[in-house]
C-alpha cells in the first residue's frame, strides 16, 4: 500500500482540491511552485507505462477540471508524470504533478550533459 493509497483511505490527511470517485487532487506537501497540485487515480496503477488508454483519458478530463479550480486553465501549468525508477518517480502510484501560479523555469534535467548518447 503505497502513501498515496493512505490518502484516498483517509489513513493520512491532505489538502484536497477536487475529488470525484475515480480521482483525487491534492496540495503537495513538498511545493515546487506558488501552486503545486498531485493528480492521483483512486485505482492503484503503478505509473503511466501501466495505465490503460481508458484511465488516461478519464484523467485528462479530470485534470483539465483541476487546472480551472485553479485557475491555471488561462494562464497555463506544467503537467508532469515521472515513470519509473530513473525519472525520479517517488511513489510505486500513477501521479501528475501540476504546477503553475508564476513564470516556470526549465532548468537543466540531468547533471550528465554528453548528449552524444542519444544521437
Amino acid at each position: 500500500m503505497t502513501i498515496f493509497t493512505k490518502i484516498i483511505n483517509g489513513e493520512i490527511p491532505s489538502n484536497k482540491v477536487f475529488e470525484n470517485d475515480n480521482f483525487l487532487a491534492f496540495h503537495d506537501i513538498n511545493p515546487k511552485a506558488p501552486i503545486h497540485i498531485l493528480i492521483i487515480p483512486k485505482k492503484e496503477v503503478k505509473d503511466f507505462q501501466s495505465a490503460d488508454a481508458k484511465l488516461i483519458g478519464e484523467m485528462t478530463l479530470f485534470i483539465h477540471e483541476v487546472a480551472k479550480l485553479m485557475g491555471l486553465d488561462k494562464s497555463g501549468y506544467r503537467l508532469i508524470a515521472n515513470n519509473g525508477k530513473d525519472s525520479g518517480q517517488e511513489v510505486a502510484h500513477l501521479h501528475f504533478h501540476m504546477l503553475g501560479g508564476s513564470k516556470l523555469a526549465w532548468p537543466h534535467l540531468v547533471d550528465d550533459t554528453d548528449t552524444k548518447k542519444f544521437f
